[in-house]
């Protein structure tokens, strides 16, 4: 029997049962793919960590969906350094992160986690008609056109003309399939809208967003930090933040309010990077027993 440590952390906020939950399995960078999906199907979080050893970093980190492995997640990693530092594994201010998007620098200001997501990489503008019909939505309800957008992980950032529209969403998961195909991505890679208004959830919010899952995920995701450092980069880039660094919220509407805040770093014609800061709550602790290979 092999025996792994774990954490469940909800990240993006100071508070439990908010936020977005994450099962962080220390040492557990080198279990196989299919194990580590279980793991995440077994919590029915959106996203598990594996963490391990690394020798280009302070640590590896390993990022599960319940149906495939992605590069880098944003509440996720949070949710592994909040964990590390609860178990004493953070020596000083700052770490790196070895992940599959490359390396992520995270620095520590009292309770609050800052990682720096790379810099942003625009790519293609579906036909707003088609991704309005994949969320449900007539095509004047999207303000601008919508772009693929990746700083580590790319999502199909779509800014809504309001909250009701943002509130009437829901996702055609065949539509979604078909637009995916298209885009040239295959059936697993599926790029969901990442759906902003330019307003908060509450008063000290400046966007507030939503990002529907298809299956075996969970149907919505409380917070998502890296589309939210996309996001973030999609309005810069677009003209559509003024400010240098703002307040994106999410998962109000589920009951589990997130809150983060995004800088910019360089101009907005030439970013460098995007910091996506926010806490964490440490909410349970365990240990996950697995059969040795062959058992």
């Amino acid at each position: 029997m092999a025996s792994y440590d774990f954490d469940w952390v909800d990240a993006f906020t100071s508070r439990p049962f908010s936020g977005n939950g994450c099962a962080v399995v220390h040492g557990g960078a080198d279990l196989d793919a299919a194990t580590c999906m279980n793991v995440v199907r077994e919590t029915s979080l959106v996203e598990c960590t594996f963490t391990g050893p690394s020798d280009v970093a302070d640590i590896r980190v390993r990022y599960f969906l319940a149906s495939r492995e992605i590069p880098f997640a944003g509440h996720p990693t949070v949710a592994t350094v909040a964990a590390m530092r609860a178990r004493g594994l953070v020596k000083g201010d700052s770490l790196v992160l070895e992940t599959g998007a490359g390396l992520v620098r995270v620095v520590l200001d009292g309770d609050l986690i800052e990682m720096t997501q790379v810099a942003p990489v625009f790519g293609a503008t579906p036909d707003p008609a088609r991704v309005a019909h994949v969320v449900g939505l007539m095509p004047d309800a999207i303000l601008t056109p919508p772009q693929l957008v990746s700083t580590g992980l790319a999502f199909c950032v779509t800014v809504l003309r309001d909250q009701g529209d943002l509130r009437a969403a829901r996702l055609n998961v065949d539509a979604l399939r078909d637009l995916a195909r298209d885009l040239g991505h295959d059936g697993t890679d599926l790029l969901e809208p990442f759906l902003v208004t330019l307003n908060g959830a509450t008063s000290e919010g400046d966007t507030f967003s939503r990002l529907l899952l298809a299956p075996p995920s969970p149907p919505e995701d409380p917070f998502t930090g890296s589309a939210t450092g996309a996001m973030a980069a999609y309005l810069w880039h677009h003209g559509l933040m003024e400010k240098d660094s703002f307040v994106a919220e999410q998962g109000h509407w589920m009951d589990r309010p997130g809150q983060a805040r995004v800088t910019r770093l360089g101009p907005s014609d030439a970013m460098t990077g995007i910091k996506v800061a926010g806490r964490a709550y440490v909410l349970m602790r365990g240990q996950i027993d697995l059969p040795e290979a062959g058992q």
